[in-house]
């Protein structure tokens, strides 16, 4: 008889312990993920939600952020809608999803943008979320100094072989997006890096890295977003973007590169 009580205990701290670590690390991949590919499952509850999603190198509504750019710049449809849920859970505002659709638009394109569009409106009408409006606080102001410098560039490097994309890229994408007040330039930021990372351009990165840098990203999140772009765009975008992210790293190490740093400026 002692056994037998011994036993239904034993069963019944198995099956308190078995709930309380379901609490613990509540499921998020879908029952057909693990009847179809149960090692998936696994790393997707136990490694990307379990443990990347919760470590606090990375805000959770920065990983949101992170997140939001990977799957719209890639044009993952399918994803939006549940990652727009959790970007609103973690504090990511509906005017803030919108003009980071409005800003991947013009680095990603106008269909992933459109597209993602439709997903989010979606969700904005569960939510009982209205038409959003522009924002109107004051535009954000760019670094003169800087902005100087990248026009000299863009001038010199990209007008004399297409001037039409030179004029559009000083006059609407830096002289206009990069100035709306919808997002804080240092999110602004985080999301080009992001997309940039997920799509394959890593030859883009040390201009925005550095502008994201200037804009009050801290070194550890941005090392921090690579790890986290790797499970949404796949290993090989992350691993080609670190090299190019620690020359960046090292740059801001020198004396010359720190005398250059205007003093920051929350915007």
């Amino acid at each position: 008889m002692k056994n037998i009580v011994a036993g239904i205990a034993a069963s019944a701290m198995a099956t308190v312990g078995a709930e309380a670590e379901e609490r613990r690390n509540p499921r998020v991949a879908p029952q057909a993920v693990y009847d179809v590919a149960p090692g998936l499952g696994h790393f997707t509850d136990d490694v990307l939600f379990g443990d990347v999603w919760t470590r606090s190198e990375l805000s959770p509504r920065d990983r949101s952020l992170v997140t939001l750019s990977a799957i719209i710049s890639t044009g993952r449809t399918a994803q939006i809608g549940g990652h727009t849920r959790r970007a609103l859970d973690n504090g990511v505002t509906p005017p803030e999803i919108g003009e980071i659709i409005t800003h991947l638009a013009f680095y990603t394109g106008w269909p992933n943008a459109i597209s993602a569009v439709m997903e989010v409106k979606t969700v904005f009408e569960e939510r009982g979320v209205g038409p959003i409006a522009d924002s109107t606080a004051a535009r954000i102001e760019l670094e003169a100094q800087a902005e100087a410098a990248r026009t000299r560039t863009v001038n010199t490097h990209v007008a004399p072989t297409a001037p039409a994309l030179a004029d559009l890229t000083n006059t609407i994408l830096f002289g206009d997006l990069w100035q709306r007040p919808d997002l804080a330039a240092r999110d602004r930021s985080l999301v080009t890096m992001s997309a940039l990372i997920a799509i394959g351009q890593p030859e883009q990165l040390p201009f925005h890295a550095n502008r994201a840098m200037d804009n009050g990203l801290t070194r550890q999140e941005a090392s921090e977003a690579v790890s986290h772009i790797a499970f949404y765009a796949g290993w090989p975008r992350a691993m080609s973007s670190v090299p190019v992210l620690q020359r960046v790293f090292d740059a801001r190490e020198t004396p010359k590169h720190r005398q250059r740093l205007p003093p920051h400026r929350p915007k």
